[in-house]
């Protein structure tokens, strides 16, 4: 499958940041400095090594905008709306995602589920519950391999369409918004995305449920950052299992769902806010 086979895809217009403008201006003048006075290699090396370090830096920065247009939060109309997100990441997985969407369908709430293409491979049927039950599925990677924000554009290209294709090919829509894995990436991620019509999202909020076993602390790290506009983040693959040995996810979702209904939060997924 292609990118033309993908209907309705509308390649975004990229447009480099301040950031990779400077490091683009950077270089140039490192050439001609070095073309003029080669004896000042030591200082130019300086020069690229300080520029390569803040470029990656940036990129380990999952909220970071510096290299491309990151929603971190939702548009400015849908926090005046009341609205709020809860996104799912990791997943499927065959005996959390169920109950997940049980908890969901009690408390009438949508929900931005970014899944895994090879896991979403493996549990198609799971995937297309997901959709059924009215929530979202976006893009976050083919393989969510440990290495991903040191792959080249041929690398991103390669496991971001893989995906995409995956993903449409299943409940028959095609994802608008992709999450890198641990939020990481490099300068080369956004002309991807662009290409592939896909925005990128990160989150206001996470409790870091994958690594926290402790219920009642992510629960707090969460309620801390619960206000109208805020991206949620949680994990239905890969959760952390409480002493009790039940998922992390499973054990806070009801209290968090609960505290927005106290406060007059509504649900939406990512799609939704972007209308």
């Amino acid at each position: 499958m292609t990118d033309s086979s993908i209907p309705n895809i509308r390649p975004i217009p990229w447009q480099p940041t301040l950031l990779i403008k400077l490091s683009v201006i950077v270089h140039v003048l490192i050439v001609v400095s070095l073309v003029a006075a080669p004896h000042l290699w030591q200082w130019a090396l300086v020069v690229v090594v300080v520029n390569h370090l803040v470029i990656a830096a940036t990129g380990l920065w999952p909220r970071s905008n510096w290299l491309g247009p990151n929603w971190t939060k939702l548009p400015t109309t849908a926090a005046q709306r009341n609205e709020i997100a809860l996104t799912i990441d990791d997943g499927p997985d065959p005996i959390v995602t169920p109950q997940v969407l049980d908890i969901l369908d009690r408390f009438h709430v949508k929900a931005t589920f970014f899944c895994i293409g090879n896991r979403a491979a493996a549990h198609p049927d799971l995937c297309r519950e997901i959709v059924q039950r009215g929530h979202a599925i976006e893009n976050h990677s083919q393989q969510h391999r440990h290495y991903f924000s040191l792959l080249g554009l041929g690398g991103f290209k390669r496991e971001i369409q893989v995906a995409q294709n995956t993903l449409f090919s299943i409940p028959g829509i095609y994802p608008k918004f992709f999450r890198a894995p641990a939020g990481l990436r490099n300068p080369f991620l956004e002309p991807v995305l662009n290409r592939l019509g896909l925005r990128l999202a990160s989150w206001s909020v996470r409790g870091f449920d994958t690594q926290i076993k402790d219920a009642e602390k992510v629960k707090n790290t969460l309620l801390s950052g619960l206000r109208a506009g805020a991206i949620i983040l949680m994990h239905d693959g890969n959760a952390a299992r409480t002493d009790e040995g039940i998922p992390v996810v499973l054990a806070v979702l009801p209290s968090l769902l609960e505290a927005a209904e106290k406060n007059h939060l509504h649900f939406v997924t990512l799609r939704e806010a972007a209308l």
